[in-house]
């Protein structure tokens, strides 16, 4: 192994050479306190930029085992080391020269703490992979500032984002137990059969639509009303107190502006765990939540309508339903047995991303309109036998028709962000102001189908490339010749999210796909073998920018190409 004065030396002999010489450096270079590795070269300063990583040995980052002695300690720590160093990172990097050069990145982060392929700690070492744009002017070398940011730049780095004696030890140690507490949380929801968690003193409103990060000014802690108001224990933090949401059918009510739909949007991130100081830390829910909307316009396969849609005009079967141009009702009901096809046990919905028609139909409508003429059977009328029938709860945001609450187990009302537990008024209500329409859809939610896709209808290649990804932002994939619309998923939350599932569905293809496996069954061996191996099991070298994903995220991305071909 070559040393960091042999590749400062290569890099003052590049200096003005083609772009391509670059390729020289390619290898494993001993810096003493650690190994840089140097897997791909850019091939020009305007193409993605060099991969590259360090190995630092544990004798030299000193990391205590505590920190990482379980595997969600493992993932808090790995999370914490790869913002310290995209934060420091973006402290030494600058222009150098002409496209990318002078960039030193590494994945970007949300609010979230995902499992990420960007950093990984053991007893050995700790190894970080990231991404250097080597400097150049036009297609001409800047060799003396190449050597520059690889061997002063990058020590630098190491030294400040990957040494624990140079960090924040009070820090690190609050987000690896705030971590691990969320996650005891999430796991006792099911002891005291709830399907959600909101601790009182959380903080749900956010800066804005695009800034994820909690508001600042003005706002009201949520403090849980006492009817619903659970105390836990946690390992680290101790005793906490906040609002369980129980399993069955749970209504968020109130006026405008309230907070209903922030209240919603903490749960169905509630999926994941937070940052400290993100206000929703405690917020938490049954790791097997989906939210569920309209989507117009999205394709449609295979999928068992027939719950929610029957009799279609030209008699057209909706037990082996597929389009290219879903309807929002057509495309909420395909959302909804996808979602459980793959195992949800908790539906979230909101009524402003509802298509109306699907989720009621009231008495006057009824009387105008006779069930003979109407193949939508309402949400109403089914949701409470998906719980009946399948153990399936749902949380649904309603503001505009008290019809539910005949049919819900528990109402929420929503006032200034402070919740009311309002189900016997509600109730009240119901038995007063009777609704005289008539259930719809029989007795029984009805059958779930599992589907088998076709492998030759998954094809990522395009043109004489075997395989051609590429992720737009974090809700459009370029799946071979085809682009996957995922902006309505709105529980994927990172860009490493969406490539590792493009990935996914390329491992899936070349591995899974030839045995006429079901979709769940092609999923659950996916997902085991990340699990097992993981991220790195889906590329064929070490990636940084891949973030963990939900089999429900895989799915949904398998249900939206258009190209998908399932046995009849």
């Amino acid at each position: 192994m070559l040393n960091q004065e042999h590749l400062r030396s290569i890099l003052l002999k590049l200096d003005g050479l083609s772009y391509k010489a670059y390729h020289d450096i390619h290898g494993s270079y001993d810096f003493g306190d650690f190994t840089l590795i140097i897997d791909h070269v850019q091939a020009d300063p305007f193409a993605t930029p060099s991969k590259l990583r360090v190995k630092v040995p544990q004798s030299v980052a000193g990391f205590p085992p505590s920190l990482y002695q379980n595997k969600i300690r493992e993932v808090a720590l790995r999370d914490y080391l790869t913002r310290q160093f995209y934060k420091v990172a973006q402290e030494v990097s600058s222009d150098r020269g002409t496209g990318k050069s002078g960039l030193i990145a590494i994945a970007s982060v949300g609010q979230e703490v995902l499992p990420r392929s960007a950093v990984g700690v053991d007893d050995h070492c700790v190894e970080v992979r990231f991404l250097v744009g080597l400097p150049a002017g036009g297609r001409r070398i800047f060799g003396r500032q190449g050597a520059a940011m690889l061997c002063e730049d990058i020590p630098h780095i190491v030294e400040r984002a990957i040494n624990y004696a140079a960090l924040n030890k009070m820090a690190i140690k609050q987000q690896v137990e705030t971590v691990e507490d969320a996650e005891m949380l999430r796991q006792k929801l099911r002891e005291k059969n709830l399907v959600a968690f909101v601790a009182n003193g959380a903080i749900l409103p956010r800066r804005s639509g695009v800034d994820p990060r909690p508001l600042l000014n003005d706002v009201v802690p949520f403090q849980a009303p006492k009817s619903l108001e659970v105390e836990l224990n946690l390992p680290n933090y101790g005793l906490i107190k906040g609002m369980g949401i129980p399993s069955g059918i749970t209504l968020i009510v109130g006026g405008g502006y309230h907070g209903k739909s922030t209240l919603l949007r903490a749960l169905e991130l509630g999926v994941y765990n937070h940052v400290p100081g993100d206000g929703r830390e405690f917020v938490v829910t049954i790791p097997s939540a989906v939210k569920i909307r309209a989507e117009d316009g999205r394709s449609v396969c295979g999928v068992n309508i027939s719950p929610f849609i029957n009799q279609l005009p030209q008699g057209r079967s909706t037990t082996n339903f597929s389009t290219t141009n879903g309807s929002g009702s057509t495309s909420q009901a395909a959302n909804i047995i996808e979602a459980l096809e793959v195992g949800s046990e908790l539906l979230l919905l909101d009524e402003d991303t509802a298509a109306t028609n699907f989720m009621i139909r009231d008495r006057r409508m009824q009387q105008l309109i006779s069930k003979e003429k109407e193949p939508i059977t309402p949400f109403l009328d089914k949701v409470q036998q998906l719980y009946l029938d399948y153990g399936v709860s749902t949380i649904l945001v309603m503001g505009g028709s008290g019809d539910y609450f005949d049919v819900a187990d528990t109402v929420i009302a929503m006032d200034n962000f402070q919740p009311e537990d309002v189900t016997a008024k509600a109730k009240e209500i119901a038995q007063k102001y009777v609704t005289e329409r008539s259930a719809e859809g029989g007795i029984n939610f009805g059958k779930l189908t599992l589907r088998i896709p076709l492998p030759e209808s998954i094809d990522p290649s395009r043109g004489r490339r075997a395989v051609k990804l590429k992720v737009r932002d974090v809700d459009e994939v370029s799946f071979g010749s085809e682009d996957i619309d995922l902006a309505a998923v709105e529980q994927i939350v990172d860009g490493g999210q969406l490539r590792a599932i493009a990935q996914a569905l390329v491992y899936a293809k070349k591995k899974y796909l030839e045995q006429k496996r079901t979709i769940p069954e092609i999923i659950d061996l996916v997902i085991a073998d990340i699990e097992s191996e993981g991220l790195d099991v889906l590329t064929e070298f070490p990636q940084g920018d891949l973030a963990f994903f939900r089999r429900f995220e895989f799915a949904a991305a398998f249900n939206r190409l258009r190209s998908l071909k399932v046995l009849e």
